[in-house]
């Protein structure tokens, strides 16, 4: 927006100045009695009054611009990104969507960013208008119309055509200072929209396993993001809390527990409770009819099986909040029993748009593209998960009002929900132009054979086990460190929190969620390399630096306001420019949803840090007495920057940071 309105005033600029010199001229040709009128005036001062118009409505636009975006941190990649968008522009007006490639340098004699846009442009030129031109010409034709603004301090052709950007040290020194000042902010994402998010989404009557932990990690964290980018976000747990195994479970409570209703089953453990159940339906023929027969009851509202079937979901939901509680997870209970009423409609919509084929007594589906129909009724009339999972998409879409609508389901549900999401484009629910509904999806948790991850004796490793072993190693890992002998009990159980549960999640995190990954308590423990337990150290050692020099939060604030960040050393400005990259890295996510992308950048920024402290003193010592002499507070500015980065990185992980480990 700035590189529009600066690049108009500068258009606007140059008409009037041959406004003036046309009138001058004008009027010196009347003295000599020609006294027409130059078609060249009028055509310019036309021309004028709509540059007039366009920068008065850019200059309001940016206005409101600014008070939106007042305390947003700037995006310095989407800056730089209009710049050189404007810039092509002018170069190039004839040229529609000109590719633009902005991209942070790789090495510093390269600058700090790059355009690459050039060379793409030669192959549209070549292609559209048969002009054979040279990458390095185009970059240097770009340059020269890079209009006026204040982050780029020179630029330089490179190589066939690279357009290498320097940053000004006093546009990086403001925005850290913006930074210290006003915290971490949001980046700009303009008009607030609905966000919809369905994760974790367990089984009643089974326990919570290995299998759950990638959606529930993953889903909260995407949900923290769209929070802190200023969405209204709905977290929704799809439970599985309806079906045809509610007759089973029904049926062994009946038989194991007759007075349920009125006195309260002391049930315990619901897996064991839930497999006694399975194996009498598949051995006992009148037990299973009697399964039967309590499904038809539940689902005709029966009162006493209504009770049941509350009683069972209830000791489930008391099992997945310890869990919940462990991980700080925040969800609203939705399960496919608040759907149940809303199926007979869906059936009912489909048919009346006729799109419902009759296969065998079952009504499906075809969506085009898909082989596989949707069963969205059986032949007995009951509903499936087909259905179930039309009438939740609906329901999102058209009642929620979702503008974005995300699953985080793993892999293997991919085609299904392709399917679904098809369908409800198909029968008019949304508009993909307008409406972004997206498949998170995620690989297997794998153990280290390279397997599935399981126990020993071949059973899914329940995620209660797991959280719990975390505890343990977490502890004994701090024992190793001898913590137990500097901290107070209080702070060590805070620190193996923080260790085993971060760790936990940092390791399904920083993978790529396409891809499966190997679960090793070893590796997600280790103080070394792209690990939770590294960086956590490197946060508490940041903290440390200005405590240990007697510097309070008060004095830096202070500081913030009056010291100017100074960047002189190559260490100094490597490790603002990473600060500052922080609003690049969230805007990337918040498009692809690959959140290993803010695991990568927290790393850079612990490892960046490292290099930094190690070349430049922030406190300053007397060799022989150990006495501070020298505090360059810029540094410690720069040390609290990158905590403050740190932390909210941390949160939107859902990772609890300490300030002693």
């Amino acid at each position: 927006m700035e590189a529009r309105v600066a690049q108009s005033a500068a258009r606007l600029a140059r008409q009037e100045n041959e406004i003036k010199l046309l009138t001058a001229e004008i009027e010196r040709l009347k003295n000599f009695g020609c006294l027409g009128v130059s078609p060249s005036l009028e055509g310019l001062r036309d021309e004028n009054a709509k540059l007039k118009y366009r920068l008065n409505f850019l200059q309001k636009s940016l206005q409101e611009e600014r008070s939106k975006t007042a305390k947003s941190m700037i995006n310095i990649n989407s800056c730089l990104q209009e710049i050189f968008g404007a810039a092509i522009q002018a170069a190039y007006p004839d040229l529609e969507n000109p590719p633009l490639v902005v991209t942070p340098s790789q090495q510093p004699k390269f600058g700090d960013y790059q355009c690459n846009s050039a060379m793409g442009i030669t192959q549209i030129l070549l292609k559209t208008k048969e002009q054979k031109v040279s990458p390095r010409e185009i970059a240097e034709k770009i340059s020269k119309n890079i209009p006026a603004n204040e982050c780029i301090e020179k630029v330089e052709i490179a190589g066939p055509g690279f357009i290498n950007v320097h940053l000004r040290k006093d546009f990086v020194s403001k925005q850290l200072s913006s930074l210290l000042m006003n915290g971490v902010q949001p980046p700009a994402v303009g008009k607030r929209k609905k966000v919809v998010v369905d994760f974790s989404s367990p089984n009643i009557a089974k326990e919570m396993h290995v299998g759950h932990l990638r959606s529930t990690i993953i889903g909260e964290s995407m949900c923290r993001l769209f929070e802190f980018a200023g969405y209204d976000v709905l977290r929704l747990n799809h439970l599985g809390d309806w079906g045809t195994q509610f007759g089973m479970l029904i049926a062994h409570l009946q038989d194991k527990f007759p007075d349920y209703l009125t006195v309260s089953p002391p049930i315990g453990d619901l897996q064991a409770f839930y497999k006694e159940s399975k194996r009498r339906f598949d051995t006992e023929e009148e037990f299973k009819k009697r399964a039967y027969q309590c499904v038809v009851l539940l689902q005709s509202k029966n009162p006493d099986f209504i009770k049941a079937w509350e009683l069972i979901c209830d000791v489930s939901r008391k099992e997945f909040q310890k869990i919940y509680n462990c991980l700080d997870i925040t969800l609203i209970e939705r399960g496919e029993s608040f759907y149940h009423e809303m199926m007979k409609d869906i059936v009912k919509e489909f048919e009346d748009k006729g799109f419902v084929q009759v296969d065998d007594g079952r009504k499906i589906v075809f969506v085009p593209g898909f082989p596989v129909p949707l069963t969205i009724m059986k032949s007995d009339g009951g509903y499936t998960y087909d259905t179930s999972d039309l009438a939740a998409l609906k329901h999102r879409l058209c009642e929620e009002k979702a503008d974005i609508l995300i699953y985080v389901v793993d892999s293997g549900q991919s085609v299904h929900l392709q399917t679904v999401f098809a369908a409800g484009q198909m029968i008019g629910w949304y508009d993909p132009k307008v409406t972004r509904v997206a498949h998170a999806a995620f690989g297997v948790v794998l153990g280290e054979d390279k397997k599935k991850f399981k126990t020993r004796s071949g059973d899914t490793v329940r995620l209660i086990d797991l959280l719990e072993e975390g505890l343990k190693r977490a502890m004994d890992k701090l024992k190793d460190k001898e913590r137990d002998k500097v901290l107070t009990a209080e702070e060590l159980k805070a620190a193996q929190t923080s260790v085993a549960f971060g760790c936990i999640k940092y390791a399904d995190l920083s993978h790529n969620r396409l891809n499966d990954y190997v679960f090793s308590f070893d590796k997600m423990l280790d103080d070394r390399g792209n690990t939770a337990a590294y960086l956590l150290y490197a946060f508490t050692r940041i903290r440390a630096i200005a405590r240990l020099a007697n510097i309070d939060e008060q004095m830096l604030r202070k500081a913030a306001r009056e010291e100017v960040l100074i960047l002189d050393h190559e260490k100094e400005w490597k490790l603002g420019k990473c600060i500052l990259r922080f609003p690049e890295i969230l805007q990337k996510i918040l498009e692809d949803l690959l959140l290993h992308t803010l695991c990568d950048y927290l790393y850079e920024l612990a490892t960046t840090f490292t290099e930094f402290y190690d070349n430049c003193y922030c406190v300053e010592k007397d060799r022989q007495s150990g006495q501070i002499v020298k505090v360059n507070m810029w540094r410690l500015l720069l040390c609290e920057a990158t905590a403050t980065v740190m932390a909210k990185g941390f949160d939107i992980l859902g990772i609890k940071p300490v300030q002693r480990m």
